[in-house]
């Protein structure tokens, strides 16, 4: 191939792709846009709404007031999101996605690549801002929340970890499937989810709390949607004497989970959106 022919290709056609993006954009109006990205989420059962929605300069589209939900309420809600299609990336054969979020005094910033796959951190999310757990468990949540995550492939193919720490945690009126679990208050939280062959699981996921330690395991497998991936987990407490006299009715409903002197074995199953006890 000609040096010039081949420069033509390389340059003209990521340059037609841009032009055309960018007419693309201009000429849809909002609305429109918003009308897709409800209609994707509404097939995986998700409700969308926000306010302010709009185009961001020079490929992006931006909202404030984000809520995603299902029928049961609220799951994620953000003051605001923005996401950005990278031009640079296109002259180079790749496709990439940039993403940024503000969820109360905290902040949420991902990024995915057709090439390396994609990243998610966040930062000093308080977990009372996050709907997903009165909507999911009935739980009140406190504490600061940090994310790393980091993904490559898809589904089967998939590969990747997220580690996860809260600080300060509070956590009560959790119940799983009508059952409810002890109220506590936690040091730290800590986790570290594995992603390999298709099949995500908990390497380590930890509960230091006051009277009460507590210990989940399992894993569950990589589905499109990911909401409904079944949960193959158990929940292990174990709680001092004194934590098990504080909360002995919680504690007696859970005596048939009782494996050894203060050690109890929960098995969760259920899907991810809907956790239940077998």
């Amino acid at each position: 191939m000609k040096p010039r022919r081949w420069l033509y290709l390389t340059v003209g056609i990521p340059s037609a792709l841009v032009i055309f993006l960018f007419l693309t954009l201009f000429f849809i109006p909002s609305r429109a846009l918003q009308g897709v990205i409800v209609r994707g989420l509404a097939n995986e059962g998700y409700i969308f709404h926000a306010s302010n929605f709009g185009k961001a300069f020079p490929f992006g589209l931006t909202a404030k007031a984000v809520e995603i939900g299902d029928d049961r309420g609220p799951l994620f809600r953000a003051d605001t999101a923005t996401v950005r299609l990278q031009i640079l990336p296109l002259f180079l054969g790749d496709v990439k996605v940039t993403a940024q979020a503000r969820v109360g005094s905290g902040k949420l910033e991902g990024i995915w690549s057709h090439r390396q796959g994609g990243e998610l951190h966040a930062s000093g999310i308080r977990l009372e801002d996050i709907p997903f757990f009165p909507t999911v468990t009935g739980a009140s949540a406190k504490g600061i929340l940090q994310i790393d995550a980091r993904l490559r492939g898809r589904q089967k193919t998939a590969r990747g970890e997220v580690k996860l720490d809260v600080k300060g945690a509070e956590l009560a009126g959790i119940k799983i499937g009508g059952t409810p679990l002890p109220d506590a208050n936690y040091r730290q939280i800590q986790g570290m989810l594995k992603i390999t062959g298709g099949k995500a699981t908990l390497e380590s996921f930890s509960l230091e709390g006051d009277g009460l330690y507590v210990r989940l395991k399992g894993d569950l497998p990589i589905t499109a949607p990911l909401a409904n991936a079944p949960l193959n987990l158990t929940l292990e407490l174990m709680p001092k004497p004194e934590f098990l006299e504080q909360q002995k009715f919680v504690f007696l409903l859970l005596t048939k989970h009782l494996t050894s002197p203060g050690h109890y074995e929960i098995p969760i199953r259920g899907i991810l959106s809907r956790p239940a006890l077998p």
